[in-house]
């Protein structure tokens, strides 16, 4: 190795016939129908527009209280939601290599669901290579929706507990005071 223009580090130049190709990964189109997105995106953006959503919302209605003129604003966030979330479940049923019009299914809950836990095609499919890995945010973002729902769950069912249980120990100290 004494020759300069050699690198000892580099990976070594050989043609491999088994090894499969790497098409790469695609670009994220956020605004756009056409794409492929991965389950856990998927759900990250649709709990962000969710939340979204709300906060805008709200908004909307404290203004429309102080202002009853604007009441048709109070629709503009709805159609804005609705339409970013059929833009999301048609580039998730491209991830699943079916067609688009699949995400018209997605007002069934059972269904729904089911798009959160198929998982997309690994390699390129008819609607393009594959999405791009994800990132912290999307990890963090697509963990919340679940994580809410669980704390929910749970208050609905301890909240009400917790009530039961007081209102039984004022009954039991008016019963028996000391």
């Amino acid at each position: 190795m004494t020759e300069p223009s050699l690198n000892q580090y580099a990976p070594p130049l050989a043609y491999v016939a088994d090894a499969p190709s790497s098409a790469g990964v695609a670009e994220l189109k956020l605004f756009s129908h056409q794409g492929r997105i991965g389950r856990l995106r998927y759900l990250a953006y649709v709990t962000a527009a969710s939340v979204l959503h709300s906060l805008v919302t709200g908004v909307v209605t404290v203004v429309v209280v102080s202002a009853p003129p604007l009441a048709v604003l109070a629709w503009l966030p709805l159609v804005i939601f609705l339409w970013f979330a059929v833009i999301t479940g048609i580039k998730r049923c491209h991830d699943m290599d079916i067609s688009g019009w699949w995400s018209l299914t997605s007002i069934i809950p059972v269904i729904a669901l089911a798009w959160v836990f198929w998982p997309g095609s690994r390699d390129a499919n008819r609607y393009g290579p594959p999405p791009p890995p994800n990132t912290w945010g999307v990890r963090i973002l697509g963990l919340l929706l679940p994580v809410i729902a669980l704390v929910g769950m749970l208050a609905a069912v301890a909240i009400p507990q917790y009530k039961q249980y007081t209102d039984r120990a004022r009954a039991a100290q008016a019963a028996n005071p000391r």
